[in-house]
């Protein structure tokens, strides 16, 4: 399904209806597609909430994110 983006500020929650049914939804911009609205689905990598992630994952500092962070900044306050 194609909108634009005037049909994506004034008609979302048709757009976002048509997505739960499904459906994925292309926005254009000055007739060129912009974005796509796609079904959300939730990946096995996002529900651990302590894994290593991004600059984290290759370094063996610690294994849980929060409590470093928490240590670095303990300092701070």
């Amino acid at each position: 399904m194609k909108a634009t983006a005037k049909d994506l500020r004034f008609h979302s929650k048709e757009l976002i209806d048509s997505v739960s049914r499904g459906e994925e939804v292309v926005i254009t911009f000055r007739g060129k597609p912009c974005a796509k609205l796609v079904p959300y689905t939730e990946s096995e990598n996002n529900t651990q909430k302590n894994a290593l992630f991004g600059m984290w994952k290759d370094r063996n500092i610690a294994d849980d994110v929060n409590q470093h962070v928490r240590t670095l900044r303990k300092g701070r306050f």
